[in-house]
């Protein structure tokens, strides 16, 4: 028999980051966040002086441009003991390249301060797994659903299984694996805009998958990607949802998704 899981921990001065792509678009999803980890017992606040991570300017070669960014976030969320976000690749570009982008300018205190506030930054499914200890979250979502992996949760945060960890504790899921998981689904930033024709083919591959598992929800950890595969999907009149992660857990018997 499993050991119970450790209560969640309440002490903790939680900070949501909802990145400038969700708040813009997808407002939906940091709204989910924040109940689901009330409902888990922690104590949310929103700095509203939050804004972009900086990632699409540091992406693109503009690091320089990037500095005021890198440290309006330390500024922001330097006093937090812990920073959480639903995505991975706003998540992937605090922890791997604000200090890059604060030395190259020459500010070694900048980068300092970024590597006392970045090891507390957390990708959604990192926090409930690794920091309160939770798979279980009492979510409700009786649907068929599949997951893609995407690139940055999954090549530079590392979070592994922990986004299926938490969608096979959910009740009445029907949780089916995707064929070619950990393949791009070819969104990559401004990638789909420069490269748009090799971009819709990795789409068009992704969709395909998702289709043949006759899922009725992609999920995944970043509506970035979600926004491509859920484009291609709508245009072929597929009929299948996507949907972000925190959107599935946030569901309950009470308020269904």
């Amino acid at each position: 028999m499993d050991a119970p899981a450790p209560p969640p921990r309440t002490d903790l001065r939680v900070a949501l980051f909802a990145t400038c792509f969700n708040d813009t678009m997808w407002p939906e999803t940091p709204k989910a966040t924040v109940r689901l980890l009330e409902r888990l017992g922690c104590r949310v606040e929103f700095p509203a002086a939050q804004t972009c991570c900086g990632q699409m300017l540091t992406n693109t070669g503009y690091a320089g441009e990037a500095v005021p960014l890198v440290r309006r976030f330390v500024d922001v969320f330097g006093d937090y003991d812990v920073v959480v976000a639903p995505s991975g690749s706003c998540v992937g570009s605090v922890r791997e390249q604000h200090a890059m982008v604060a030395r190259r300018a020459g500010d070694e205190g900048l980068a300092s301060e970024v590597e006392r506030v970045a090891p507390r930054v957390h990708e959604l499914s990192e926090f409930l797994v690794d920091v309160l200890g939770v798979t279980d979250v009492g979510a409700w979502f009786p649907h068929r659903v599949t997951y893609h992996p995407t690139c940055h949760s999954l090549r530079l945060l590392r979070v592994g299984d922990r986004p299926l960890q938490l969608l096979r504790a959910v009740e009445g899921i029907d949780l089916v694996e995707l064929p070619g998981a950990d393949e791009c689904c070819g969104f990559g930033g401004t990638f789909a805009m420069k490269n748009s024709d090799v971009s819709v083919a990795m789409g068009t591959d992704k969709a395909t998958h998702v289709v043949e598992t006759g899922a009725e929800v992609v999920v995944a950890g970043d509506n970035s990607c979600l926004a491509h595969i859920g484009g291609i999907l709508g245009r072929q009149r597929a009929g299948i949802r996507s949907m972000h992660l925190a959107e599935i857990l946030a569901s309950t018997k009470e308020s269904p998704a």
